[in-house]
């Protein structure tokens, strides 16, 4: 019988690891999170046209109904996924799963708009806690090499679940009524939830600063059945674990100057994705283009983006956080401001549109990869939970900006050029993130 191992750093075993069965269990569960996350948080928006037909409420009277989950993520990112660097990356993520799971369930009986209103509120506290959670705990059990394309990798899902959502509503709500894309949306992720109690695993790196060590143990044998270990094996990390609020620990140990650059580029790059997401096919529209046309248009930022997930994980793995994602914004600034631009082919704007997707709706899950890179176990799914936090606020205020420029009859050209600002103070706040951090924060 082989000697148990007397000491153990989970760090390097985890770096130096292949992927087998266990972070393909962790990468299939926590994608799958995010697809239902997604689908969630975009559902209201494809059910607003039928609850209004089926209610005779105009489609106006639910325009506090529509940014209520955004609301209740926003509470969720900031409020609750701290609790993951205290309890665990495991029981958030499968407590957090159930509550939208139910939310959303009860969503399907609500009978008027404050009811939804609610239910929608309470739904997204719970989808708030998914993407940083998720994110932190695919990068504890990546491998060196592969840990920022996972990280990024799995948002894609959450893009992905906003897409399935439209093709679920147009082929359920003509037989089933709106109901049934409600049923779908929570029904999926209660089986999501029960999947995650019997077979996600916990984090080791958390497990190990928390000085878990028979949990440490129950897992390890799973992800290395020839490690021999026992009641005497000690595990370490590269890394210490501190008490108190971790929400205080983002502004210690050197790190407070990074934080609020983390918060400048998620708020700015957040406002800028959902205010495109929301009104680009609007202003294409009223640039002449048809209905179907502007659609399309709009699509191509989702597909850029998803796309621009994959290309800029392999820059980064390769060129590192802000050299890549400095210059990533860059061009989102030109290719947006270049959008408005009078005189344009539809051939070379649908082009325009697709790099801006790539520069913008990729680049968020680089600034999530990023995050949860630079902060240490103890603190990660607070780092991550916050930056998206502050960003969310981003994602709300854009769409109202965007809003009220329209109404003000701002020329498209004007539009554009406005939206590129975002993407400008974006990458120059990656130049400074650049003279901070310099090699500190590294891909793999």
């Amino acid at each position: 019988m082989p000697t148990a191992s007397a000491r153990i750093n989970i760090s390097e075993l985890l770096a130096n690891s292949r992927i087998g069965p266990i972070q393909i269990r962790v990468f299939a569960l926590c994608l799958l999170a995010l697809v239902i996350d997604g689908f969630d948080v975009q559902a209201m928006g494809y059910v607003v046209p039928a609850l209004s037909t089926a209610w005779g409420v105009p489609p106006a009277e639910f325009r506090t109904v529509l940014p209520a989950a955004n609301f209740g993520v926003l509470i969720g990112s900031l409020v609750f996924s701290p609790l993951a660097d205290k309890v665990g990356r495991r029981p958030v993520l499968i407590w957090s799963t159930l509550w939208f799971a139910l939310a959303t369930l009860g969503a399907a009986s609500a009978g008027n708009v404050t009811q939804l209103f609610w239910l929608r509120f309470v739904a997204g506290i719970g989808m708030g806690c998914i993407i940083p959670n998720a994110t932190a705990l695919i990068g504890e059990y990546s491998p060196a090499g592969r840990r920022v394309t996972l990280m990024m990798t799995i948002t894609v899902g959450f893009t992905a679940g906003g897409a399935i959502a439209g093709f679920v509503a147009r082929a359920l709500i003509p037989t089933f009524g709106w109901q049934s894309v409600f049923v779908v949306g929570g029904g999926i992720p209660l089986v999501i939830a029960i999947a995650m109690l019997a077979a996600l695993p916990e984090s080791l790196q958390f497990l190990a600063v928390r000085r878990r060590a028979a949990q440490v143990r129950r897992w390890l044998r799973e992800l290395d059945p020839t490690i021999s270990v026992n009641e005497t094996t000690e595990y370490v990390t590269n890394e210490e674990s501190k008490g108190g609020m971790p929400f205080m620990h983002l502004f210690s140990d050197g790190r407070a100057l990074v934080t609020i650059l983390l918060w400048v580029v998620s708020f700015m790059n957040l406002l800028n994705l959902y205010s495109l997401s929301n009104w680009l096919p609007t202003v294409v529209n009223g640039m002449g283009y048809d209905q179907n046309t502007a659609v399309l248009v709009g699509t191509l930022l989702q597909v850029g983006g998803t796309i621009g997930t994959f290309g800029l994980a392999w820059a980064i793995a390769r060129s590192g956080f802000t050299r890549t994602l400095t210059l990533n914004y860059a061009l989102a600034a030109i290719s947006i401001a270049v959008i408005g631009q009078p005189g344009l082919s539809l051939a070379l704007l649908t082009v325009i549109v697709f790099v801006a997707g790539w520069c913008v709706v990729g680049g968020q899950p680089g600034m999530n990869a990023f995050a949860a890179t630079f902060y240490p176990t103890y603190l990660r799914s607070t780092g991550v939970g916050w930056a998206l936090g502050i960003g969310r606020i981003g994602a709300i205020v854009g769409p109202y900006i965007g809003g009220v420029m329209i109404g003000a009859k701002w020329t498209s050209q004007q539009l554009f050029w406005a939206a590129a600002l975002p993407a400008v103070i974006s990458a120059l706040t990656l130049m400074i993130l650049t003279k901070v951090v310099g090699n500190k924060v590294q891909a793999n």
